[in-house]
């Protein structure tokens, strides 16, 4: 009877489940993963998608200044690379800049002093010194071109349209077409209503400045109907007078040229929509010769 009264225990074990913390961690990298993914699909889609105007375009809007920090040639397109100066329009444009511009501080030294080498020393420190604040100069007003831009609605539209560069002649400051964004109304040298906008804006900073303006029309392919050369000049021109209007004085003209097709933009696609441009030279100013220096020697 004893026996039969003792007292029966269940015991039941509780299996211990998964931390809170720990259960929940793998989704907050499992979104990062996605979130990762996606963005790398969608610059694979826009690097297949977008047009070789758009990339350059982007890439200047990335850029950490909006100027080319280069020597020589034709605006970048990404990480603000330009064309070598074995390429057609890098060489073409060179060469004929070198004739328009004026001599170079240390052509001038050379001339003026036939063996002075103390005097060739000074003329190379003053080119230079020179070359330095103005290169301070062109970046400055590169930016307040593109930042014009930026805060005026009627332009914003046409950042990827300007390029700016510094080359050995100066600061060269582009303005090209686009499909279905031209800067000239087809076949004419009448400017739309934008790209005079655009050029006030651009002969209000540059006015600011004193050197010298070099202005040239080009065409493309595609305008090889009628006298390209003429209309070339004839827009180069226009540009010119519009850029007075912005301020900018007749005495800072150099010259205005008419290019046609002879230096593409594009050399590999001579049709292209962004050969149709207006190139805008600030030409490099030598410093000016200290009396009695070098010719006194």
């Amino acid at each position: 009877m004893a026996g039969n009264n003792n007292a029966i225990v269940i015991k039941r074990i509780k299996k211990g489940g998964h931390g809170g913390n720990h259960g929940g961690a793998w989704k907050v990298a499992y979104a990062d993963f996605v979130a990762a993914m996606m963005a790398f699909f969608l610059l694979m889609w826009l690097i297949n998608t977008t047009t070789r105007e758009q990339k350059r375009g982007i890439a200047d809007y990335f850029a950490p200044q909006s100027i080319a920090q280069t020597t020589a040639g034709s605006g970048g397109v990404l990480g603000g690379q330009v064309m070598g100066a074995d390429s057609a329009h890098a060489g073409g444009a060179q060469s004929v800049m070198k004739k328009q511009s004026p001599p170079s501080p240390a052509d001038a030294a050379k001339g003026l002093s036939a063996g002075g080498t103390e005097g060739g020393a000074n003329g190379n420190a003053e080119n230079s010194a020179a070359n330095s604040t103005q290169d301070g100069e062109f970046n400055k007003a590169a930016e307040a071109i593109h930042q014009a831009m930026q805060d005026n609605p009627d332009l914003a539209n046409l950042s990827k349209q300007v390029i700016t560069e510094k080359t050995p002649q100066g600061l060269r400051i582009q303005l090209v077409d686009q499909d279905g964004r031209p800067m000239f109304s087809q076949g004419t040298n009448d400017l739309t209503p934008y790209a005079k906008k655009l050029l006030v804006a651009v002969g209000g900073i540059i006015a600011t400045l004193p050197n010298r303006v070099s202005i040239a029309g080009h065409t493309s392919d595609a305008d090889s109907q009628g006298d390209a050369w003429k209309l070339s000049f004839d827009r180069a021109n226009a540009a010119r007078a519009t850029l007075q209007a912005g301020g900018l004085g007749q005495d800072r003209i150099y010259d205005a040229a008419g290019k046609a097709a002879s230096e593409p933009l594009l050399p590999e696609n001579p049709g292209a929509s962004a050969n149709r441009r207006l190139s805008i030279m600030l030409l490099r100013e030598a410093p000016p010769a200290p009396s009695g220096g070098l010719l006194g020697k």
